[in-house]
């Protein structure tokens, strides 16, 4: 089927992207921060997942194989859709659900629209051990205060994405204690 699209972006929504392609514009749902980034007149490359359906055809877009692997790994967890798995890769990267799940994390995972405690239970049930092997690979996890961090951030109105983000432009060796990174993720945020 259509395994990649490539072509300058015509439109942009919240969550999708329509991509001209010899003329015909293909409307593309993509994660939040491809859709944010991507602006009219600018060529965009992405790795898609043809969704076939009675009713519709749905094309789904990634930047990378690994995101396109991810979503085609949530849809095969029985009542996780499509629009679940794409608003998972909207708010953590790849690796971030690769630990929660290994880990057995399901609250870093609930808390996002479409997945709440039950969801989020049955993902990591579903997909811990098919990603075990896995486990050594990619970001390590988030520690006890950064996933403290990542509460008070959310307290204060940032999104999951934004407090991620924010964590993640702190300096490696920056001390482990809370109270220090949600000063140096909240001066990330002010830059």
């Amino acid at each position: 089927m259509i395994s990649s699209i490539r072509g300058n972006v015509q439109q942009t929504g919240d969550a999708w992207v329509v991509i001209d392609l010899g003329g015909m514009g293909i409307r593309v749902s993509v994660p939040v921060p491809i859709a944010a980034r991507a602006r009219p007149g600018q060529t965009l490359a992405l790795f898609t997942h043809l969704l076939v359906r009675e009713d519709a055809l749905a094309l789904f877009g990634f930047e990378t194989p690994d995101q396109l692997a991810f979503f085609e790994l949530l849809l095969g967890v029985t009542g996780i859709g499509p629009k679940v798995a794409l608003s998972l890769l909207s708010h953590f990267s790849t690796d971030v659900l690769r630990q929660a799940i290994v880990r057995g994390a399901p609250d870093r995972l609930s808390g996002i629209p479409g997945v709440g405690k039950k969801t989020a239970e049955k993902i990591v049930f579903h997909l811990k051990d098919k990603l075990a092997g896995e486990a050594g690979t990619g970001a390590p996890g988030w520690s006890e205060s950064d996933t403290e961090v990542i509460a008070a951030l959310t307290a204060l109105g940032y999104t999951i994405v934004e407090a991620q983000t924010a964590l993640q432009r702190i300096p490696a060796d920056a001390p482990a204690d809370a109270e220090t990174r949600l000063r140096l993720a909240l001066q990330a945020m002010g830059k």
